[in-house]
């Protein structure tokens, strides 16, 4: 092997690892997995499923099958408003956490979304 080749393979090797301990000192490694998207179908005065887990960046969609208005509320995280029967709404799951819902409207009807 020329030694030019060899200087060049130690450069590129330095250069990555300096390049991994700057993203890994700034936080800057992510999970290279794309988004994804998840469904809670509100049917039968219920959420379905009732606890949801997703990635921080994940999209929830709340589906109404009822006939009646519901909506998804986490209190100082997210509220959907009013979802009118056959409407959905979708919240994008930003901060970790665990995150008890509720239906305003039907306080009885009750969630958790789980954000990793």
């Amino acid at each position: 092997m020329h030694a030019v080749d060899m200087r060049r393979r130690r450069f590129a090797a330095a250069a990555a690892a300096t390049i991994a301990a700057i993203a890994g000192a700034t936080g800057a490694r992510r999970s290279l997995a794309a988004p994804k998207d998840y469904t809670v179908v509100i049917d039968g005065f219920a959420f379905k499923p009732a606890e949801l887990s997703v990635a921080r960046g994940d999209t929830v969609v709340w589906r109404n099958d009822d006939p009646v208005p519901h909506t998804a509320t986490a209190k100082g995280v997210f509220d959907s408003g009013s979802i009118a029967a056959g409407a959905s709404w979708k919240y994008v799951a930003k901060k970790p956490g665990r995150y008890p819902y509720v239906c305003t409207f039907h306080p009885i009807m009750k969630g958790t979304l789980v954000v990793r």
